[in-house]
C-alpha cells in the first residue's frame, strides 16, 4: 500500500522522480496510446484548488471553495431519525427541518442505526443540509431501495409512494411529480436514485446507501442509481454508496430535471467505499475523490465494466481527480477478464455542448492510488459510452492534454499491483 501524501498534489513536487521525471525531456514523454501518463510537470495543476476554484452559474461564478471536515457528532440536532425517535422516515425529517427553518442556517439530520427503505429527495431551494449516522460504522445506517431506470413510470409510482410518503405541497413534491408523471415508457436514469439532491451545500456522513436492485436483474442495461447530486460544494464524508450500473452519480442539472451547461458542481468525496460494476461514478461535476475505495463486481455477469464515468463540460479542464485511492475487484475480474478504469461519456451538444472532433470531454486523472489485478494494465480505458470513440492518450512532447483529438483520462505516480 502506497503512503497517504495528504489531500492534493503540489506544483513543489517538479522533482526528480523514480516513476517519470518532471518534464518531457529528450522529446519523449510516460505511458502509451492505450495508457496515459502524466509528467510531474503536467500533472502540477491538477489540484482539489484549482478543481474547486469555481462552480454555480458560469455567468456569475462562487469563487474559491475550501471545504472543512464534517463532525456531526459534535452537534446537538432535534431532527432525529429512528424507531423511538422523533421522525421515523428521513423523508419526514427533511420536509419538518426545511418547513420549520427561518433562516439559511445549515440543519443537522441525525439517522440512528438500521435499514430505512424509501426514497430520499432534496429540494434545490433546501437550506444547507447535513445527513449523517449515529451508527459506529457506516453500515449501520443503511438507506436503500430498488430502483431500476427500466421501470415504468406506473411502476415507479408503485415503488417509490406506496403509501404517499411524497404529497403535493412537500418541499421534494416536484422532484417525485416529474418522474411519476413521465409519459415515457420507461423513467429512465434521471429518475432511478435512492437518494437524490438538488441542493447546495448538501453533507452526507457516516451512512450508506444502496440500490437494491443489485443483482436481481441481470448484466444488461438496469441503471439503478445509490445517489445523485447536482448542487454545489457537496460533501460525502465517510459513506458506503453501493448499486450496480450506475450507482453514483455527481451531476449538474436545474429544477426541471434537465441537463443544462450553465453551472459547475463541485463534490468531495472523501474517505469512502463505493462499489458497482458498468459506469458506477459519473457526471459532469468537478470532483475530487481523496482516500476512496472503488471497488468493481462482477456477480451481475456484465460483459463489461467500467469505474469513472466523467461527462466533463468540454469548455472546463478540471472533471474527476482521484487522490490517495484504491480500485479493487472481486474474483470474478482475476482471470482474463479485467475491468476498465473508465470511459468518456461523450454526452451530446444537446445536453453538454459536446462536438464529436471538435471539443474535448471526459477529464479524469487517477494520482497517488493503488490498482490491482482487476485491471487492464496494458488499455486500462474504454471508448467513449455515447460515441465509441476509441481511447487515444498523445505520447508528442509537446502534447496539449486538452487536445480535442485525443482523450483526457490519465494517470500519474498510480501503483498496480
Amino acid at each position: 500500500m502506497m503512503a497517504k501524501r495528504g489531500f492534493g498534489l503540489s506544483a513543489a513536487l517538479c522533482m526528480p522522480l523514480v516513476l517519470h521525471g518532471c518534464a518531457n525531456g529528450g522529446g519523449k514523454v510516460p505511458g502509451t496510446q492505450t495508457r496515459g501518463i502524466l509528467t510531474a510537470q503536467e500533472a502540477a495543476p491538477y489540484t482539489p484548488e484549482n478543481y474547486f476554484a469555481r462552480g454555480g452559474l458560469l455567468a456569475a461564478p462562487d469563487g474559491p471553495w475550501q471545504p472543512e471536515a464534517i463532525h456531526p457528532e459534535q452537534v446537538s440536532t432535534p431532527w432525529r431519525v429512528g424507531p423511538n425517535e422523533p421522525w421515523q422516515t428521513v423523508q419526514q425529517a427533511i420536509n419538518a427541518a426545511i418547513r420549520n427553518a427561518t433562516d439559511r442556517s445549515r440543519i443537522y439530520i441525525s439517522v440512528q442505526p438500521g435499514v430505512y427503505q424509501g426514497a430520499v429527495y432534496i429540494p434545490a431551494d433546501a437550506p444547507p443540509i447535513t445527513l449523517f449516522g449515529t451508527g459506529e460504522q457506516p453500515q449501520d445506517v443503511r438507506l436503500e431501495l430498488a430502483l431500476d431506470s427500466q421501470f415504468s413510470p406506473a411502476r415507479y409510482r408503485q415503488t417509490v409512494n406506496p403509501a404517499q410518503q411524497f404529497r403535493e405541497g412537500d418541499p421534494a413534491w416536484y422532484l417525485y411529480a416529474q418522474c411519476a408523471g413521465k409519459t415515457s415508457a420507461l423513467i429512465g436514469t434521471n429518475c432511478a436514485a435512492v437518494v437524490w439532491s438538488q441542493s447546495n451545500d448538501f453533507q452526507l456522513a457516516q451512512l450508506s446507501v444502496v440500490n437494491s436492485l443489485l443483482d436481481t436483474v441481470d448484466g444488461g442495461t438496469h441503471q439503478g442509481v445509490a445517489l445523485r447530486t447536482d448542487g454545489d460544494r457537496v460533501q460525502l464524508e465517510n459513506v458506503r454508496l453501493i448499486g450496480r450500473q450506475d450507482t453514483v452519480y455527481l451531476n449538474t442539472s436545474n429544477r426541471e430535471n434537465l441537463a443544462v451547461t450553465d453551472r459547475i458542481s463541485r463534490v468531495l468525496v472523501k474517505d469512502s467505499y463505493i462499489e458497482g460494476d458498468v459506469d458506477y461514478v459519473f457526471g459532469r461535476a468537478s470532483v475530487v475523490f481523496d482516500g476512496v475505495e472503488f471497488h468493481t463486481v462482477s456477480t451481475r455477469r456484465s460483459q463489461e465494466a467500467y469505474v469513472l464515468a466523467p461527462n466533463t463540460l468540454p469548455d472546463q479542464p478540471y472533471g474527476f481527480l482521484v487522490l490517495n485511492s484504491r480500485f479493487t475487484g472481486d474474483a470474478g475480474y482475476q482471470g482474463s477478464f479485467k475491468a476498465k478504469l473508465g470511459r468518456a461519456w461523450d454526452q451530446g451538444a444537446g445536453k453538454t455542448g459536446y462536438l464529436p472532433g471538435n471539443t474535448a470531454n471526459g477529464q479524469v486523472l487517477i494520482a497517488w492510488s493503488t490498482i490491482d489485478s482487476s485491471y487492464d494494465r496494458l488499455s486500462p480505458w474504454g471508448a467513449a459510452a455515447t460515441t465509441s470513440r476509441p481511447y487515444r492518450a498523445s505520447v508528442a512532447a509537446d502534447r496539449n492534454l486538452n487536445d480535442t483529438a485525443w482523450n483526457r483520462l490519465w494517470e500519474w505516480q498510480t501503483r498496480w499491483q
